[in-house]
């Protein structure tokens, strides 16, 4: 049955039929029309913004707006890097690309690897900190069993700011985010999920790379993973490696370095995270202590008590870094400060 046109323009809402007979007695366009009906919104502000469709639409006031959804920093996803494929990929890297260019530009001496013959998975790796070459150097020199089932702790604002960046990292060290500035729940809960399936870690205490030479005050992360997962952390300190590339230069210069690991610790029935942090921040600074000096005097020292600290002497900005290079006799309880990541 056909319905006459009078009749189905009767059928129509009635913003239509008024739109439509504007269109009729007045002449006007339609668009002119969807315009006054409905605003500028509609079609487009007079100044060529764009709208919906073709952009996001206005949140309406009274409805108050989500938190967007985070892909970087602390919130960026690394499971895909942990997947087989990509650990495949990563291993025939660090084993045939990595390791010869370490060889090359560090000629790492390694010392204490007996200490991890006997070892079982999984670690807790803690390390000092002056230079981006501490994790290849580090990662690459692990044995061979924990050498591809091991992650890196990486400062999400630093190495996840960019996405391409982000992939670049955790495709190459399997590095995964978290916050050095604060205490972040995800990241700690990421951590302790990722040592409770087996993964090894890597994390260095202070935070970040050292700005001048001298170690910076340990925070209690690797402590405190070791007190909610109770694995063991092998602390390792690492020498040399400010001279191949310093905080602020970008440019490779070759040298040698050597990479000391201790005995595994483990925390007693009665130390808390502050205090067993404070016994791994001690097993670091004998291990620096030993390379500047040797075993004997190492232990001879540490069992003073008068083991140099990591941060170096408390005396002016000059003379620390005139310590530093040349090792200064005088400024300390011991006859030698550990000259850590210097320049001989």
């Amino acid at each position: 049955m056909t319905i006459p046109r009078r009749q189905s323009r009767a059928l129509l809402p009635a913003r239509w039929v008024r739109a439509d007979a504007t269109v009729g007695t007045a002449g006007r366009s339609p668009l002119a029309v969807l315009r006054d009906r409905f605003g500028p919104s509609a079609l487009g502000h007079a100044a060529g913004r764009r709208s919906f469709p073709l952009a996001a639409p206005d949140w309406p006031e009274s409805i108050p707006r989500p938190e967007p959804v985070g892909h970087l920093g602390v919130d960026y996803d690394t499971a895909w890097s942990r997947r087989y494929g990509v650990r495949l990929a990563r291993a025939m890297v660090l084993d045939n690309v990595a390791r010869p260019i370490v060889r090359l530009v560090a000629a790492p001496l390694v010392r204490g690897q007996d200490a991890l013959c006997d070892l079982p998975s999984p670690v807790i790796f803690a390390a000092n900190h002056a230079s981006h070459a501490d994790t290849p150097l580090l990662v690459s020199s692990l044995p061979l069993p924990f050498r591809h089932r091991t992650v890196v702790a990486a400062a999400a604002d630093y190495f996840f700011d960019r996405k391409w960046k982000a992939a670049t990292w955790s495709f190459l060290l399997a590095v995964f985010p978290i916050e050095r500035t604060r205490v972040n729940r995800r990241s700690a809960q990421l951590a302790a999920n990722l040592v409770a399936d087996g993964w090894n870690l890597v994390i260095f205490p202070e935070g970040g790379r050292s700005p001048d030479g001298w170690g910076q005050t340990f925070t209690g992360g690797a402590a405190y993973l070791a007190l909610r997962t109770g694995v063991p952390v092998v602390p390792v300190h690492l020498e040399g490696t400010r001279r191949i590339l310093p905080k602020g230069r970008t440019r490779l210069q070759r040298t040698t370095t050597t990479i000391t690991f201790g005995l595994p610790l483990r925390p007693r029935e009665d130390e808390n995270a502050r205090r067993f942090g404070a016994r791994i921040e001690a097993a670091i600074a004998t291990l620096a202590d030993e390379t500047d000096s040797d075993w004997w005097t190492a232990r001879q020292r540490a069992a003073a008590g008068t083991t140099p600290a990591l941060q170096g002497p408390t005396v002016g900005a000059w003379r620390r870094s005139w310590a530093l290079d040349a090792g200064d006799r005088s400024v300390t309880t011991a006859d030698r400060w550990p000259r850590t990541s210097i320049t001989r």
